[in-house]
């Protein structure tokens, strides 16, 4: 494979509030699972590692777990809260610094046991609490920001989302009820890092069982949506599509990242296939690799300040050189994403 433009674009330096980022090429989070008891090891440290050693501007580490007990129900998923693994994802921020690198976690509530009408004000709060106290310990053991996690069906989207939203009260409703658990989330969180640490915010239109979910299907509902996020703390949205390259609305070739930058100003992450020529949900159902595929509708957009970074997931999983090849030119080089490299942690 080789591309037919130039990739300068995606090795630009990004500065974001204190953070500077020496290109635009984000390792987007993927659950990996080989944290036993929650514990990140030196396995975990040196997969990250890796990646930081070989150009990745900022890593995304995988899903971590607030103190609440729906939480996480996976064994092999981390934790962000117990000493043990507090330590270990020092370890794993350590081993990334010294290559050079930038690394964020993400937070994490997967889900309500039920749905969140189950959950009491009381019990909301305390939530809201276990997501900052995860902020404050982030920032203590040297990580570099943070990101919530609001997308694919996990705690904070099931409160945006209507079909999963059945509260009354101030939690419920209409759309600026629906945001008010990931503002409080989101301020409480601020409050526990101070006002220079970097908040990422995942977002996303589709959910893990429904790839047709629109929380808001027009450019005025997004708006209203995401303004409350942006004066709550956000810095950085991190819009998550299946395609990248697809519009989110008739009549605009914008795509989410586009969107939402457009109607926050806020700085956003693009992701969905970058780098694969089929999509990921595909390739697990279909049971068969990807292939490799150019990088020049990804730069055009770049370009054009559509966005401002660009996550990678599968490709970089199946290869971590996968940045520093591209900058090189080293096309021929890149090795093709296999369903089977998930199993490993590489």
């Amino acid at each position: 494979m080789t591309n037919s433009k130039s990739v300068q674009a995606l090795f630009q330096p990004l500065t974001i509030g204190k953070l500077t980022l020496s290109n635009r090429i984000v390792m987007a989070p993927m659950t990996r699972q080989f944290a036993p008891d929650g514990v990140p090891g030196p396995d975990v440290a040196a997969y990250y590692r890796r990646r930081a050693e070989n150009g990745v501007g900022l890593i995304i580490t995988e899903g971590a777990a607030i103190d609440h007990p729906d939480a996480c129900n996976q064994e092999n998923v981390p934790r962000l809260y117990g000493e043990a693994a507090l330590a270990g994802w020092a370890n794993v921020v350590a081993e990334v610094h010294e290559a050079g690198g930038r690394i964020i976690p993400q937070i994490w509530h997967a889900g309500a046991r039920g749905h969140v009408g189950d959950y009491t004000e009381a019990e909301i709060a305390s939530i809201v609490q276990a997501f900052a106290q995860a902020a404050s310990e982030a920032k203590r053991i040297g990580f570099d920001g943070i990101e919530l996690h609001g997308a694919h069906g996990f705690l904070i989207d099931q409160f945006l989302w209507e079909k999963t939203n059945p509260r009354s009260d101030r939690y419920g409703g209409d759309m600026e009820a629906r945001t008010r658990f990931a503002a409080e989330v989101i301020e409480a969180s601020r409050r526990a890092v101070g006002p220079e640490f970097p908040i990422v915010l995942r977002f996303s239109q589709w959910k893990m069982g429904d790839f047709a979910a629109r929380l808001a299907p027009t450019p005025e509902l997004l708006e209203r949506l995401l303004a409350p996020l942006a004066d709550a703390g956000v810095d950085l949205f991190h819009l998550s599509t299946r395609r990248f390259w697809e519009p989110e609305f008739e009549g605009s070739e914008l795509n989410l990242a586009g969107w939402a930058k457009k109607l926050t100003g806020k700085p956003t992450i693009a992701v969905g296939s970058v780098g694969l020529d089929g999509e990921v949900m595909n390739l697990f159902l279909e049971g068969k690799g990807a292939g490799i595929t150019k990088l020049d509708g990804l730069i055009d957009r770049l370009e054009r300040q559509e966005f401002d970074l660009v996550a990678v997931g599968r490709a970089l999983l199946a290869d971590p050189a996968w940045a520093s090849k591209i900058r090189d030119g080293r096309f021929d080089e890149l090795i093709p994403f296999r369903p089977e490299a998930v199993q490993t942690l590489y």
